[in-house]
């Protein structure tokens, strides 16, 4: 009865995942920048920023910090800025130019983004002479401060910070901004909310200056860091008794986090404790009747105790969501 009530939602709910035409991220490449940096050893550094507004580069402020110059490059032309706003904080910062004569992107919303939602990224991976286009999907959403970061599935290696995210009708949605360590990373972009707000600062707080001693919130002491980090290596480790303790201290201090219940859900389930799992999975589908991961959770659960219709139920809601979730649910009843 849980999933066919699911499925009932689902049928009309299905998220679009055509990629977006070549015509519209040829566009988009023209509004995405370089961002070159200079070092205090006399070394270089590559970022990638998008325009904003009328001579307003956003980009990472780790990009940027503590850099004794920088400059854009965009058709061969060179410009460096006049002053910044930064947010250090939140690892966001916006270059003011003057006479850049560079087109702004359409700034989006990040509110009601969803899981599973197609996405894409322009950026300079690499400091690659072209930008590159990388294609995704969301895979999670973490509540923090007035917004939410978003992590996707879409890989970004070094060149890549501050690449735009945009959604399929191309519209900034997302920066680019940290990946979790480890060969199987994480991939976190902070939301275009951010940098609306930014934008609205005033002019006043503007400064000519690199110079930080701020960190941003995910560069922060392992203790320290919102807990949608502090689960990651503990889940890819199968440390379950580790996650379960940190995921039990986030829900205390989330009660209505979804992801929370998640994580402390699977720490259970690993732990032999089935009830217990089963449990805190129903409460992630009243937050979120959607929810992917807890979905395949419970369609594998289904599959332990030898419940096939309850198996099949689970096909049927995540093919509702995406095909792709049903190959993911095929390749892990394999394991």
């Amino acid at each position: 009865m849980r999933l066919a009530l699911t499925v009932l939602g689902l049928f009309f709910c299905q998220i679009s995942i055509a990629e977006p035409s070549s015509e519209l991220t040829y566009k988009l490449k023209a509004s995405v920048i370089k961002v070159h940096v200079a070092t205090k050893t006399g070394g270089h550094g590559v970022g990638t920023g998008v325009v904003v507004g009328k001579d307003l580069v956003a980009t990472n402020c780790h990009v940027l910090a503590n850099a004794i110059g920088a400059t854009i490059t965009k058709f061969g032309d060179s410009y460096t800025p006049v002053s910044l706003k930064a947010d250090w904080k939140h690892d966001l910062c916006i270059l003011r130019f003057q006479y850049a004569e560079l087109t702004p992107v359409e700034l989006g919303d990040s509110e009601h983004l969803k899981y599973e939602q197609a996405m894409f990224s322009i950026g300079f991976p690499g400091g690659t002479p072209k930008p590159l286009v990388t294609f995704g999907k969301i895979k999670a959403l973490y509540p923090l401060d007035d917004s939410s970061v978003v992590r996707s599935d879409a890989s970004f290696v070094m060149g890549s910070s501050g690449s735009p995210v945009f959604d399929n009708d191309g519209k900034l949605i997302a920066i680019s901004t940290f990946k979790s360590p480890g060969r199987s990373a994480y991939y976190y972009s902070v939301p275009v909310k951010w940098v609306k707000a930014l934008l609205a600062a005033p002019e006043s707080s503007e400064t000519t200056s690199m110079k930080t001693s701020d960190a941003p919130f995910w560069d922060a002491l392992d203790e320290n860091r919102p807990y949608f980090m502090r689960v990651v290596l503990p889940y890819q480790n199968g440390y379950w008794a580790e996650l379960k303790t940190v995921a039990a201290a986030w829900l205390a201090k989330e009660p209505s986090n979804a992801e929370a219940l998640y994580y402390l859900a699977t720490a259970e389930d690993n732990l032999g404790n089935a009830n217990k799992a089963n449990q805190y999975y129903e409460q992630v589908l009243k937050l979120h009747p959607n929810h992917p991961a807890t979905l395949i959770a419970l369609g594998l659960m289904a599959n332990r105790n030898g419940n096939a219709s309850e198996v099949e139920k689970t096909r049927v809601a995540l093919k509702a969501i995406d095909l792709d979730l049903d190959a993911e649910f095929t390749e892990a009843l394999k394991k």
